[in-house]
């Protein structure tokens, strides 16, 4: 199968978070993962560069909009690389190729009446940079903080009709059983379409209030709405509409093969509203739209984080500190896709501790030490076999089937979890066997030598099972093993017996050390 990763486009008025991370992480797990199962995968990540806030800030800093963006950019470039995040294709908006195919749809949905143009007076959000109706009042009668400053505007504007394609979207959305993932968004969707009937978008900004966006090509007195500019990344750097030439990707071999990793706060109204209404009027089919696969916020101590409070996480000094294994695992262990968790560093110190430096990392280190020691470093040949190594070696199976049952279901937590069960049921194996005291009698060999030898395959299918999340630690660990063909195996063909015997295995170093957290000095 192929398969289409995207994720939400950073808006580059601000910088890289742990939210920001937590979603680029996700889709690199999630496009690795799908190039274990064997199939072909792209990943698209970038930044959103035009809208007023950009315009404000780069004018309140003294500097051009363009090098406001490039400058902010290369924020968010430099943390994804430190989070060893690899995608194929990064989106910029601001980009000819993207400009052009934005331009290319206004105009055929003008020319086919799906764009109109009204004056309007009502109230405007400058954080969400579009007006508001009193449907986005509170129980109040109030527009709520999440709006920022509302402001009253009377503009003249074009306005795509949403309104046509509302009847459409519930119809769709309610028949769908993966248009939302997690199932339970899907309330949040059709709650939002209602809201949405007999309201249209307004889809431009006039440049006498907006310049740094793309520009009408039927009216150049006005610039595109950031969303309706956004959200087209996901087909304009796949090669919609692409003119010849183009080292764009084919369109058709993208799309419809695609999910869109999302936030929940863009769930509604851009992602689950404009967005599909936008397609539908270019001509998608229903069997066309994108999956919107929606992940939760990292709170902190169960408060949402703010740059206002102080208490955002910055992920290249996270990374600094404790390591880049350390903190994509914690990111894909501690929190369940879809649902909100609370960041906290003491945990992320004890999973990692736990789980890989003492399990996984006692186990590669412990198993082929005795190896090198007991049987000079080979896999040997053994006739021995009880019902320990026959329980081990029937769970590996089972854990192989219910780790790729649970990453088909984008829930990487809890594939994790049957993974660290099953290393810790290789460490239990290893300290009822004690080949260590096995060792010290000769007559004993046969059942040394297999029990090393299930020891040295559990950490093989660990690598295996890990490489998605902590793909250069994986690296590491069957450098150790020196076992290159694992890092090109499919997991279709993962199975007991990845070691062959005569197979020589390298002298351990330590691939996960304990992290130490340093405390903060006593006050005087």
């Amino acid at each position: 199968m192929k398969y289409y990763i995207t994720t939400a486009i950073d808006y580059t008025n601000g910088s890289p978070h742990i939210g920001h991370a937590y979603e680029k992480v996700l889709a690199d797990i999630i496009t690795r993962y799908r190039r274990l199962r064997g199939d072909e995968a792209f990943f698209l990540t970038g930044v959103d560069q035009h809208g007023q806030k950009v315009q404000q800030t780069a004018e309140a800093e003294g500097v051009h909009p363009a090098t406001y963006v490039r400058r902010t950019t290369k924020k968010f470039v430099k943390a994804w690389e430190a989070l060893q995040v690899e995608y194929d294709d990064f989106a910029e908006t601001t980009a000819e190729a993207h400009k052009k195919c934005v331009q290319e749809i206004l105009q055929k949905l003008f020319d086919e009446g799906k764009i109109y143009k009204k004056a309007y007076k009502g109230h405007y959000s400058i954080r969400q940079e579009q007006f508001l109706t009193d449907k986005e009042r509170n129980e109040d009668g109030e527009f709520g903080e999440e709006w920022g400053e509302v402001v009253e505007l009377e503009e003249e504007n074009y306005y795509f009709r949403l309104s046509d394609y509302v009847d459409w979207l519930r119809e769709f959305v309610s028949n769908s059983e993966d248009f939302v993932i997690p199932a339970f968004r899907k309330a949040d969707v059709l709650n939002a379409v209602e809201r949405a009937v007999d309201t249209d978008l307004c889809i431009s900004r006039p440049k006498e209030r907006l310049q740094w966006g793309i520009e009408f090509p039927f009216d150049t007195n006005f610039v595109t709405y950031v969303w309706f500019d956004a959200l087209i990344n996901y087909i304009s750097f796949a090669g919609y509409n692409k003119p010849e030439g183009s080292e764009l990707p084919d369109f058709k071999d993208l799309w419809p093969a695609q999910i869109h990793i999302i936030g929940k706060d863009i769930l509604v109204p851009s992602h689950s509203i404009y967005w599909p209404c936008m397609l539908k009027a270019m001509g998608f089919a229903d069997e066309e739209m994108p999956r919107l696969l929606v992940h939760g916020w990292w709170n902190i101590k169960g408060g949402k984080m703010s740059k206002s409070l102080g208490n955002v996480v910055d992920p290249v000094e996270l990374t600094e500190r404790v390591g880049v294994d350390a903190v994509r695992y914690y990111l894909a262990r501690d929190i369940h896709t879809g649902r909100d968790s609370d960041f906290d560093p003491d945990r992320l110190v004890m999973l990692f501790n736990t789980e890989l430096a003492n399990n996984l990392g006692n186990l590669c280190n412990r198993g082929l030490n005795m190896t090198k020691r007991y049987l000079g470093g080979e896999c040997k040949e053994s006739s021995y076999d009880d019902d320990l190594s026959k329980e081990l070696r029937e769970a590996s199976s089972k854990t192989i089937a219910v780790y790729k049952e649970a990453m088909d279901r984008f829930c990487i937590s809890e594939a994790l979890e049957h993974t660290i069960k099953f290393i810790t049921l290789a460490n239990v194996y290893a300290e009822k066997q004690k080949p260590w005291e096995l060792a010290k009698d000769e007559a004993n060999l046969e059942q040394v030598t297999a029990v090393l030898n299930h020891m040295v395959e559990v950490v093989a299918i660990a690598a295996v099972l890990l490489r998605p999340v902590i793909p250069h630690a994986s690296e590491r660990i069957i450098a150790q093993l020196q076992a290159d063909h694992l890092n090109s195996i499919s997991l279709e063909d993962l199975a007991w017996g990845l070691i062959p015997v005569g197979h020589t295995v390298a002298k351990p170093k330590p691939v996960f050390p304990r992290i130490t957290l340093e405390e903060p000095e006593p006050s005087a």
